[in-house]
């Protein structure tokens, strides 16, 4: 198997916005460039997770399923059906209606596992603890409130900071639509001793700038993003 098909740590929450229909994956690793591999979300049919030995095909294989009106649990079951090295993936999986469904095979490297709730899948493989698949999912539980970019941030940094991986973080990345025909938000940190920080920092620079992104894409005559902020105020 191709070294950049491996995923030795992982740990990784999917989330779906009951008020807007957002959907979005946030992810960490030990490995560079995680964002290439784990996360794949298309607007209005979900998102889908794809780690441990990951095979990204998966994840494409999983939106083509969603697309042909399956849910996450018949997305999931069709997966297993299909892939001879089942017990050597992880996989989550969040419908446009908000069910979730995931598997971690037996192979994964311990502590592994996985949580599934309303418009989440919490999980991760050869972690500290199952603490850090609590905290993400404690985290985006209580904070329905917030921007799903936000929920999944403060996820992320949730499981890192309840000890993350073995051995530590690599690469981070973070994934989301929102019936835009393009991502809202695609932040990578591909290669930092603390990727978690650095995709905070992206994060934090990035954020104020989506509803100009937003508005420019409609309107191209609206300057750029210095013009708009002082007219904003900001």
């Amino acid at each position: 198997m191709s070294h950049l098909l491996i995923e030795f740590n992982t740990f990784t929450i999917l989330g779906r916005c009951a008020r807007t229909g957002a959907l979005g994956v946030v992810t960490a690793t030990g490995e560079m460039a995680v964002g290439s591999r784990v996360p794949f979300v298309r607007d209005g049919l979900g998102a889908v997770a794809t780690q441990a030995l990951t095979d990204p095909r998966l994840g494409t294989k999983g939106l083509e399923l969603l697309a042909e009106g399956r849910d996450a649990s018949q997305v999931l079951d069709a997966l297993v059906d299909v892939d001879p090295h089942i017990e050597a993936r992880q996989l989550g999986i969040v419908d446009a209606t908000g069910q979730s469904a995931a598997r971690t095979g037996a192979k994964n490297s311990d502590w592994k596992g996985h949580k599934c709730g309303d418009g989440y899948v919490s999980m991760g493989n050869r972690l500290t603890s199952g603490d850090v698949v609590d905290a993400m999912a404690d985290l985006f539980e209580s904070t329905p409130e917030l921007d799903l970019w936000e929920r999944l941030m403060r996820a992320i940094e949730a499981g890192r900071d309840a000890g993350g991986q073995h051995g530590g973080q690599r690469s981070a990345a973070i994934y989301i639509c929102e019936d835009l025909g393009y991502p809202l938000v695609d932040l990578r940190a591909d290669d930092y001793d603390e990727p978690v920080a650095e995709l905070r920092r992206l994060y934090d620079l990035y954020v104020p700038r989506i509803p100009y992104y937003r508005r420019r894409a409609a309107d191209p005559t609206i300057g750029p993003f210095s013009e708009w902020k002082e007219s904003q105020g900001l």
